[in-house]
C-alpha cells in the first residue's frame, strides 16, 4: 500500500510511546491519522501537531470505539490502516506468599480480567470493526483494501515472573493473527503482529537509571533499548509491504527474558 494523503489511518494508543511515534510517521508520508487513547492532553497535542484527529476512547467499551470510528470517519474517512498499540499491564504472581506475614494471596481476578479485557479483546474489538468498515471500500489497484498491524510483546514466547495476565493477553494476538489474515483474505486485508522488546516508553523512562542500564545491557545487540521510531519503522513496513501477511515479527534485539 502506497502511504499519501488519500490513506486515512487509526492508530490505537497513540498518544504517546510507540504509538505516537508510529502515528507521526504515517502523517510524514501525508496519512491522514486519527489517534484513539485515553489522555486527552497528550493525544489532542499530537493531533494538532500532525494535522490529524484526536478521539478519546477506551478500547473496552464498545460504545467509545463505535463512537471513535464513527468521527475519525467522518474527519477522514474510511480508515485503510489500524495500529493497535493500547495495551497495559499489572505484574503480580498467579499466587505468592508475603515474606513478612506469611500471609497466601492469590492474582485478584478482576485484575487479570481487566488486562485481557484492554490487550486482548479491545484489540480485536478495534480489528473487527474496522475490518467491517474496511469491507465498504473498494479495493487499491493491487486488490488491497486495508492493512492491520497489532501490537503483541516477546513475553507472549517468554512471559517472566509476574507476567501470566499480560502474557496470556499478547500471547492471545499471536495467535489470532493468522486466523484473522485468513478471515480477511478474501477481502483484501491484511493482519501482521509486531512483538517488540525493551524499548524506550515513557514506562520505561520512569524506571530507576540502574534498573535501565542493567536491562539495556541484557540485550543482546545492539545493546540499548528499542527507540519508538525503530517500531513505527517496521509497522510502515508492515503497511506497505504487500505479500507480508499472517505474521508475528520480534523487534527486540535478539533478547529473550529470562525468569526475573
Amino acid at each position: 500500500m502506497l502511504l499519501d494523503s488519500s490513506i486515512a489511518a487509526v492508530v490505537t494508543g497513540g498518544a504517546s510511546g510507540l504509538g505516537a511515534a508510529t502515528a507521526r510517521r504515517l502523517a510524514s508520508h501525508g496519512v491522514r491519522v486519527a489517534i484513539f487513547d485515553l489522555n486527552d492532553e497528550l493525544g489532542e497535542k499530537l493531533a494538532s501537531e500532525i494535522g490529524g484527529v484526536f478521539c478519546r476512547v477506551d478500547v473496552t467499551s464498545e460504545e467509545q470505539v463505535d463512537k471513535g470510528f464513527e468521527r475519525a470517519r467522518e474527519t477522514h474517512g474510511q480508515e485503510r490502516i489500524l495500529v493497535n498499540c493500547a495495551g497495559t499491564g499489572n505484574p503480580v504472581k498467579t499466587a505468592s506468599r508475603d515474606k513478612t506475614t506469611g500471609e497466601i494471596r492469590h492474582f485478584p481476578l478482576n485484575n487479570f480480567e481487566r488486562v485481557i479485557q484492554i490487550n486482548l479483546i479491545g484489540t480485536f474489538r478495534c480489528i473487527a470493526k474496522s475490518a467491517a468498515g474496511m469491507l465498504s471500500i473498494e479495493p487499491t489497484a493491487n486488490g488491497e483494501r486495508g492493512s492491520i498491524v497489532n501490537t503483541a510483546s516477546v513475553a507472549a514466547q517468554d512471559g517472566q515472573v509476574g507476567q501470566s495476565a499480560y502474557t496470556a493477553s499478547k500471547a492471545g494476538i499471536v495467535g489470532m493473527t493468522l486466523p484473522i489474515a485468513r478471515d480477511l483474505m478474501d477481502e483484501g486485508i491484511r493482519v501482521n503482529t509486531i512483538l517488540p522488546g525493551l524499548f524506550d516508553t515513557p514506562l520505561m523512562q520512569a524506571a530507576p537509571e540502574k534498573v535501565k542500564t542493567a536491562l539495556a545491557a541484557s540485550v543482546p545487540f545492539p545493546k540499548r533499548f528499542g527507540q519508538p521510531e525503530e517500531f513505527a519503522e517496521l509497522a510502515e513496513f508492515m503497511v506497505t509491504n504487500a505479500y507480508l501477511n499472517g505474521e508475528a515479527v520480534r523487534l527486540d534485539g535478539a533478547i529473550r527474558m529470562a525468569p526475573r
